[in-house]
């Protein structure tokens, strides 16, 4: 198997790529999903999984639509896939646990949280977004989404979880409070907390 890669120092970098040091903690994770996959197309190796990386840091940093992608990067259809790939199958979601662990680690903390802090805040949406997708917050008068988050005691994510107003839980009769649609879940065997949305 031969990897065809572009290197980063083929181009000027940007602000966006990651450093050498944050990807040889990465890289094994996706390394690992490359050697996974088989079938068509899997066999000929054309982009760098780092620019990949690379490429998809840079729309999350200037949130520019996929097809303005630069020209130097990878093409933004191959971008955008490796990247609902990784959402799918849970890659992305590893290398945020690996990060997280890590700096939990590092500031002396126990990889798994045993505490966890939950918050919900209105956002406004763009003008693009449908209709179906957005609510409102008549308390806020705002006119958008509603995001639930679940950090640890350091302020590290989680879960997050957004969704129109209109889907937040009513509140029980008699009472003047909602629940948050997170459940936050502990594993007795892991230890690891775990947040999903309330059905």
């Amino acid at each position: 198997m031969m990897v065809v890669a572009r290197r980063v120092s083929a181009r000027r970098p940007y602000r966006s790529d990651v450093s050498d040091a944050r990807w040889a903690l990465i890289e094994p994770v996706f390394t690992k999903w490359r050697a996974r996959r088989t079938g068509p197309g899997t066999a000929a190796r054309v982009h760098d999984l780092r620019e990949i990386v690379n490429a998809i840091l840079y729309v999350n940093r200037t949130g520019i639509p996929w097809e303005y992608l630069p020209h130097d990067f990878p093409p933004y259809k191959t971008v955008y896939d490796y990247y609902a790939k990784w959402e799918a199958d849970g890659t992305t979601q590893r290398v945020h646990d690996l990060l997280r662990n890590r700096t939990r680690r590092s500031q002396g903390r126990t990889a798994a949280p045993s505490a966890a802090v939950l918050d919900a805040q209105s956002v406004t949406t763009s003008s693009n977004v449908a209709e179906t997708d957005q609510g409102i917050d008549a308390g806020k008068k705002i006119k958008g989404r509603k995001r639930h988050l679940a950090t640890d005691t350091l302020g590290l994510l989680l879960a997050v979880i957004a969704q129109p107003h209109r889907c937040r839980t009513q509140p029980a009769e008699g009472s003047s409070s909602t629940r948050s649609p997170l459940r936050i879940r502990r594993s007795r065997r892991s230890g690891w907390t775990a947040a999903t949305r309330v059905p």
